[in-house]
């Protein structure tokens, strides 16, 4: 029987034990739940300011999402555990069943930690720490922002790592900021005092105040509730709208105490070299373990731990090698990196360093007395070196350690890593590691990364890795090769160039000068395409026809039952009434299934007032109806063709878009609404840029909502996934019905779900999870909405007084306007411009001109 193992905490270091152990257990000894409290699956912290440059939060998930799928590992988001049984071997969970355990790993982490100011819970104060603080404190900036008529005023409470942060965020979003610090100078724990002067001169020179040597004492608030300043202990108020507390965070440790695991004197569960508490069951890794007396708060570390960890599980003996706390940041565009023994404290240090004012670059480096042996040091402004020296750490430099502190992109020495030296801090990778993948057939980075897992956190050690790979190819007396394939050595574009040159026009003649054999399904459509691009012959001409693909070959569309589709080009989307009578004719006589791409309308342009009623009759008599295409509703559901067609089509793509837009045609809303299905990944329908949009996936559909176009286009955010067609509908409806009761005046989707408070997540817990209980009120909307339809230019026609409406001239209903006048264009009338007009009193011969009634209504 499987051994249960339950992981408390949902983070990175939590995901690193989970990815660890499922590689690891070949046996298939263990299965693993894991209890997380965010509604997110494991996602980089590290990256969470990126939100800030546009990057959607859910994009910042941690490796696999197929790790979550595993057969052995249940994942529990949204769920927090409350208790701990130790006699009982179970953990509570709040709102569910409690959860028994085999090995119970602790991975809570820590929490942002407020200082015990006045009014420090008013609405406007913020911490920084995970993906509800980042998205909450944008929506209030932004929102304030619009209500103040003004940028608002920030403070950053803190001046380290998240503080800065937390101030490139507030910049981010056009905030006026002061960062207060109450150390000397800002990440005090970080870098010295000439890299704490340097930080400050770099980020002052982005409009950020900074504060050090000053300690807060109160949150002002204003009349209204909300945040109006930070009073310092001296009496000065700042003004803010909006302040952020970035004071430093402390170990989440308050399942231990209850349950009787012992704690160190300034939190964190008590362990030992091997990561277990005092209970031989139970562990602690990443921030809330206690280890050698302290806590750690950097994620190499607990990723260290959580290895540790795995490999205890599995039987072996494996200890906590210790805490490399090497750090590489940028920091409102300003880089900085501390590593090793930052602060010179080794008996007999020297210290070496470059200052230049001018362009705010400080560099240190800490040697031993003789000068030779790398300690530490600190990096500002110019962070070039860091990947060289950090796992040069305890080595010999190999000459002048001044030549290390040179510009960025000068020459500097050439020194070999030891095979000891550690080059992926997060994933404990040495130089000796990397050396030996390559040696085991691992030839380019890809295959490196995959290997020994350098490089696939933070990433600052792949250029590292790069130059190690280099040089053991180079060792071994390894190109790596640009080859086409294996009948041509060069590369497509130095190819392109021998044909260019030498002027062949045939595949034998260019197989015979420079490859070999016969060329194959990769180099022959290659080569078909360069000789297309140099000389614009026919593709199917001389001996060029056997080079092709399939769809080349036959200048047609392959299908998945082995048909072919042909797409007539319609440059701009313009077409002529022929045109369209001849696609008819042809689809009509051959059997075809047509459809319309993209949008899937075609819009008709150059009818009177008095035209639009005869208009709408043929469309009604043929069984169709009219669109939206000005007013504030559905436009359309735009689909690809799905299932039905497509090789790679996994849902009725087709079928559920048409069903969408008959459900939801003529529902009028705050703004346009545009929809789209696409049947497979492959997004050909563009569906994440749509207000509300479906991807089909091989279990159902994936919902995004929120896409909208326009002056500043936005992804649409994933809302659901892998659903049912009747859940995925009944999603939209509330979705949708939400949107129409709660939404500003011409507030798109997008912008109304950014300002809505709570956004995303508080959205879907109402229209998904029902938070608010109003659930069968939104489908009851909707359904009086379906069941109430009407074609409404049907409706007109039907109705004489409203016919009545369509008449150009109330007094002279025959009336037409002789001003008015069409010329031709490309086969097609237009309104005819001064400038035609103007052309056409000089020169009666010009073109054809048709007098016709106004398109404007005038009345009397």
């Amino acid at each position: 029987m499987t051994e249960h193992v339950v992981v408390v905490g949902g983070g990175m270091v939590a995901h690193r034990f989970v990815e660890s152990l499922r590689s690891r257990d070949a046996d298939g000894r263990f299965r693993v739940t894991v209890v997380g409290e965010e509604n997110h699956l494991p996602y980089d912290r590290v990256a969470l300011s990126s939100f800030f440059s546009g990057v959607d939060p859910r994009n910042l998930a941690l490796g696999d999402p197929q790790l979550w799928e595993h057969t052995e590992v249940d994942l529990r988001v949204g769920a927090r555990a409350s208790g701990i049984d130790r006699a009982a071997r179970r953990i509570e969970v709040d709102g569910a069943d409690p959860i028994d355990y085999d090995h119970l790993v602790l991975a809570t982490g820590s929490y942002a930690w407020v200082p015990p100011l006045p009014h420090a819970d008013a609405p406007g104060v913020f911490v920084y720490r995970t993906i509800e603080d980042v998205v909450t404190l944008k929506d209030w900036v932004t929102t304030r922002a619009t209500e103040l008529g003004r940028p608002v005023r920030g403070v950053v409470i803190g001046g380290g790592l998240l503080g800065l942060e937390a101030a490139g965020a507030l910049v981010g979003l056009q905030a006026h900021t002061t960062v207060v610090e109450f150390a000397p100078r800002l990440m005090a724990l970080q870098v010295d005092e000439g890299g704490g002067h340097a930080l400050r001169r770099l980020i002052e020179r982005m409009d950020v105040v900074v504060r050090t040597g000053q300690a807060s004492e109160a949150v002002e608030i204003g009349a209204d509730g909300t945040v109006s300043g930070l009073r310092l202990t001296d009496g000065e108020v700042i003004p803010a709208d909006v302040v952020v507390v970035a004071t430093g965070v402390r170990p989440r440790d308050d399942l231990a105490g209850p349950a009787g695991l012992a704690t160190g004197p300034r939190g964190g569960v008590v362990v030992d070299d091997g990561c277990r508490t005092d209970d031989p069951n139970v562990y602690a890794i990443g921030e809330v373990a206690c280890i050698g007396g302290r806590c750690l708060g950097l994620i190499a570390p607990g990723y260290a731990m959580a290895e540790v960890a795995v490999d205890r599980l599995l039987g072996g003996e494996a200890d906590f090698p210790g805490a490399d706390m090497s750090t590489k940041l940028k920091l409102l565009g300003v880089d900085v990196a501390s590593f090793g023994d930052a602060f010179a404290q080794t008996p007999g240090a020297l210290e070496v360093v470059h200052s230049d004012p001018v362009t705010g670059v400080y560099k240190k480096l800490v040697v031993t007395d003789d000068a030779k042996t790398l300690l530490g040091g600190v990096l500002v402004g110019d962070a070039s070196a860091y990947a060289s020296l950090r796992p040069m750490l305890g080595a010999e430099l190999g000459g002048d350690p001044g030549a290390w502190l040179l510009p960025e992109g000068a020459a500097r020495p050439q020194t070999e890593l030891p095979d000891a030296a550690s080059v992926c801090s997060c994933n404990a990778v040495s130089a000796g590691e990397i050396r030996q993948a390559v040696c085991d057939g691992c030839h380019d980075v890809a295959s490196v990364k995959q290997c020994t897992k350098a490089g696939t956190s933070c990433g600052s050690c792949v250029p590292l890795v790069k130059k190690l790979l280099a040089g053991e190819l180079a060792k071994q007396g390894i190109t790596v090769s640009s080859a086409m394939c294996e009948h041509i050595a060069m590369s497509r574009a130095e190819l392109f160039n021998a044909v260019m040159v030498t002027g062949l026009t045939g595949f034998a003649a260019i197989i015979e000068r420079f490859g070999t054999g016969r060329g194959c399904d990769i180099c022959k459509p290659a080569i078909a395409s360069i000789l297309a691009s140099l000389y614009g012959k026919h593709v199917l001409g001389e001996d060029r026809a056997a080079l092709q693909d399939t769809n080349d070959r036959v200048m047609a569309n392959m299908q998945k039952d082995g048909t072919y589709s042909v797409v007539p080009r319609v440059p701009g989307g313009e077409i002529t009434p022929e045109q369209l009578i001849l696609i008819g004719e042809i689809a009509r006589d051959f059997g075809l299934y047509t459809k319309i791409t993209g949008g899937q309308r075609i819009d008709l342009f150059g009818a009177r007032l008095d035209q639009l009623p005869p208009i709408w009759q043929r469309l009604v008599d043929g069984g169709m109806e009219s669109g939206h295409a000005y007013g504030k509703s559905l436009r359309t559901v735009k689909s690809c063709v799905g299932s039905t067609w497509c090789r790679f089509g996994v849902q009725d793509s087709v079928g559920l878009a048409i069903e969408l837009e008959l459900r939801y045609r003529g529902l009028r809303s705050p703004h346009k609404l545009k929809l789209g299905v696409s049947g497979c990944a492959r997004e050909c329908a563009e569906a994440r840029g749509k207000d509300v949009g479906l991807i089909a996936t091989d279990n159902g559909w994936n919902v995004y909502v929120g896409g909208n176009g326009g002056f500043t286009p936005r992804h649409a955010q994933l809302l659901v996934e892998d659903v049912d067609t009747e859940t995925a509908i009944r999603v939209i409806d509330r979705y949708l019905v939400y949107y129409v009761r709660t939404a500003d005046r011409l507030q798109r989707t997008a912008v109304w779900q950014q300002d809505h408070d709570g956004g995303l997540d508080r959205i879907r817990e109402i229209v998904v999870d029902d938070a608010l209980g109003i659930g069968a009120e939104l489908d009851a909307h909707m359904a009086r909405h379906v069941d109430a339809y009407e074609d409404e230019w049907a409706a007109v026609l039907r109705d004489p007084e409203r016919l009545r409406q369509f008449t150009p001239f109330v007094n002279a209903p025959d009336a037409v306007d002789p001003t008015l006048a069409y010329v031709l264009e490309r086969g097609q009338r237009r309104p005819a411009t001064d400038r035609d007009r103007a052309a056409t009193d000089r020169d009666t011969q010009s073109g054809p001109v048709v007098i016709a009634s106004p398109t404007l209504e005038v009345r009397s």
